[in-house]
């Protein structure tokens, strides 16, 4: 059994993502799950290339693609993806679309594959601060977790799969004004193993 973890570089001006801090510190075994790590580029179009090529390529039974959410307190595994590209910043090649459809012909929206409300769960009995989210953006986030859930809707239908973000690290929010909610990379790297547990558990349980 195999669990994939995505995270991205960094983007906005940022010399890290807290994202891909967090999964560098995850085990490389997880409910017996070998532990696949991906780093995708902050592109509109291109992360959800690569990361369909590592899906083809490495067949994950479980993939959770974690993003950095500035200005978020909690890890908040995202409840829908929707067909939308509408970039406040440029992303890392300089695009900025507004109001594009990711896939012309696909649906308005795909709901997560991940047991989000059990992840909120577990990570609560840790004193981890947790909550679902019903909005995931318009930015490259939801970008790559629509592509991921078009793709187990056409392709992979026994895959589960899902986003989380994650809070910035302190050593990002010290730089902002105003100084926004952060997260210490450790406890945001044990939610994502909280929730790779969980995920495991309920494929295990089909």
């Amino acid at each position: 059994m195999k669990i994939l973890y995505t995270g991205f570089a960094p983007f906005g001006g940022e010399t890290i993502n807290a994202a891909y801090e967090a999964i560098r510190l995850l085990p490389d075994r997880i409910e017996g799950a070998d532990v696949v790590r991906l780093l995708l580029p902050t592109v509109f179009g291109e992360g959800g290339r690569v990361l369909l090529s590592a899906l083809e390529e490495k067949r994950p039974d479980v993939v959770i693609c974690v993003g950095e959410a500035s200005g978020r307190a909690a890890v908040t595994p995202e409840y829908v993806a929707i067909n939308c590209r509408n970039a406040r910043i440029p992303d890392n090649a300089g695009q900025q679309p507004f109001d594009e459809k990711i896939r012309p012909e696909g649906p308005d929206a795909y709901f997560t594959k991940l047991p989000i409300h059990d992840i909120v769960q577990r990570c609560l009995e840790h004193d981890i601060p947790c909550s679902v989210s019903y909005t995931a953006g318009t930015y490259v986030c939801n970008d790559v977790m629509y592509s991921l859930l078009h793709a187990i809707r056409t392709d992979w239908p026994e895959m589960t799969g899902g986003f989380i973000h994650v809070p910035c690290q302190p050593s990002q929010a010290k730089k902002k004004h105003p100084v926004p909610p952060s997260m210490d990379v450790r406890l945001a790297s044990m939610a994502l193993r909280l929730a790779g547990e969980v995920s495991i558990q309920a494929v295990n349980a089909k």
